[in-house]
């Protein structure tokens, strides 16, 4: 097999993501797994609109759409209430994918396998990663496989292989946190009740939150309840031993759903922990997804975050050949706030979803079923459900104090160096179009207001690409990062463009 720039370990959506970014943007990508193959229980049923929003200038969005509910249903069990929620009205502003779409992690990495596929990467089953050292700054790496040991020198390698990895482990990066008291129980099911089909029921007990997606890969349900943690010596956040079908009855039982289990083809505990590397980097070595860090499946962040690491990780790789420094330092000091930020996230939503503290028990007991009658009314607020949707889809998600934001001169109004580009309407080229529909696609892109100086910019080369924004007065200039976040602003003239461009490796 031949070498490759960048060797990615690990081919879930964060690995693959990965790979696809890097491709894309200009380098050479191989990635290898341990796993036999492709097909795993899904363990992710919802990719957020940010997301969406990032994995969109790779070309893979609409093939995501199209096996996604994307105007999924819920409904609240509430004690003897319920109250149905319109998931796919929330109406987020300033986005194409306004709302949440529910979408297996099954579904997800077979898109962006394919994807990768049609460009001649194909993911290497069984193959592990067995050694892995730092030499003269380059990374050595032995592999094994069904063809036996191979000994490869790729200039990155980016661990995107789980709470366990072998990467962070041989890095010798610490791995801060510690276990929850709780653990998630997964199953397959086919259920005798009276419940509306092709909806995510959520059931509020006592003894915590229990849901039933209508997405089972191996029959109509699948369930996610929680526990207290029982002893076990399986891998944090890996699917382990199966449950009873006793067991989950109970979880069922104690939520105060009526229904029974008639079937259960496939089921299994999972032990949960928060933790966070105390680095993302170490020389050559990159940490990416749940190798960086883990959380509960709390507000749906695990997947979601992992992608956004890619997004942001991959064309650093690519681009570094031809950058400073400050660009690869810049992956650590962007993405591990972020991720603190998504645990703090989840870590508040699971203490309310699976506490057995009295407070949140008492809130989900009593307080939530007293509230039901109110419930919609509040709910059919397009506002109070956007605010929660926008939540989750980590608007949080900024880099002020970023290297690679850059602002020269006085900014009045606008989004600033480090935010995420907001997707409004604006006139190009006589037409009207949103700046996301410009940005979808890879490299660095430059908006232009109308009177700003176009002199030099049509030679910058092909990872630089040009629109003359006419809607937008002055001279001013911006620069949208590969991954949807605005890297430079200039409100009077691309006075210092030049040199963020040569800082990112775009010239």
């Amino acid at each position: 097999m031949s070498s490759s720039d960048v060797l990615v370990v690990g081919a879930g959506p964060t690995g693959l993501t990965l790979a696809l970014q890097a491709h894309e943007h200009g380098t050479t990508v191989r990635v290898v797994d341990r796993r036999s193959e492709a097909f795993r229980r899904s363990r992710a049923m919802i990719v957020h609109s940010r997301t969406l929003e990032c994995l969109r200038p790779l070309g893979v969005t609409a093939a995501l759409l199209d096996r996604a509910d994307g105007s999924p249903r819920a409904q609240l069990h509430l004690g003897s209430r319920f109250v149905d929620v319109k998931l796919g009205e929330a109406a987020m502003r300033g986005t194409a994918y306004p709302h949440l779409t529910m979408v297996r992690q099954a579904d997800v990495e077979e898109v962006l396998r394919e994807a990768l596929r049609r460009r001649g990467v194909e993911v290497e089953w069984g193959v592990e990663l067995d050694a892995l050292d730092v030499v003269d700054e380059r990374a050595r790496a032995t592999l094994s496989g069904a063809r036996g040991h191979e000994l490869v020198t790729p200039r990155y390698v980016v661990g995107c292989d789980g709470p366990t990895s072998r990467v962070r482990n041989t890095a010798g990066i610490a791995w801060e946190g510690g276990p929850y008291r709780q653990e998630i129980v997964l199953a397959d099911l086919e259920l005798e009740a009276d419940l509306t089909p092709d909806v995510l029921h959520v059931v509020a007990g006592r003894t915590g939150l229990l849901f039933l997606f209508a997405l089972g890969e191996g029959a109509t349900w699948r369930l996610l309840g929680t526990r207290p943690a029982r002893d076990g010596d399986q891998p944090y956040g890996q699917p382990g031993e199966a449950v009873a079908v006793a067991e989950v009855q109970a979880l069922i039982d104690d939520a105060g759903l009526e229904a029974r289990v008639r079937e259960m083809p496939w089921s299994a505990q999972v032990r949960l922990q928060h933790r966070v590397a105390r680095r993302f980097r170490h020389g050559p070595l990159f940490l990416a997804g749940d190798a960086a860090h883990t959380h509960s499946p709390a507000a749906a962040q695990g997947m979601n975050t992992g992608i956004i690491d890619a997004v942001n990780l991959g064309w650093k790789l690519a681009y570094a050949d031809h950058a400073r420094p400050a660009l690869l330092d810049s992956y650590d000091r962007e993405r591990r706030p972020a991720a603190r930020q998504a645990l703090a996230l989840t870590h508040t939503v699971f203490f309310a979803e699976a506490s057995t503290h009295p407070l949140p028990q008492l809130l989900r007991g009593t307080v939530l079923p007293l509230l039901a009658p109110l419930l919609p009314v509040i709910l059919r607020q397009p506002h109070a459900m956007a605010a929660v949707v926008t939540l989750l889809s980590q608007p949080w998600v900024r880099y002020p104090g970023s290297a690679l934001s850059v602002t020269d001169g006085f900014l009045a109004r606008g989004p600033r160096p480090g935010d995420r580009l907001p997707d409004r309407v604006v006139t190009c080229a006589g037409r009207q179009a949103r700046l996301h529909d410009l940005t979808a696609s890879p490299g660095v892109h430059l908006l232009l207001a109308r009177e700003a100086e176009r002199t030099e910019l049509d030679r910058l080369g092909p990872r630089v690409t040009v629109h003359r924004i006419d809607s937008w007065s002055g001279t001013g200039v911006t620069a949208v990062r590969p991954d949807g976040h605005v890297g430079y602003r200039s409100a009077r003239s691309a006075h210092a463009l030049t040199d963020w461009l040569d800082l990112v490796g775009a010239i």
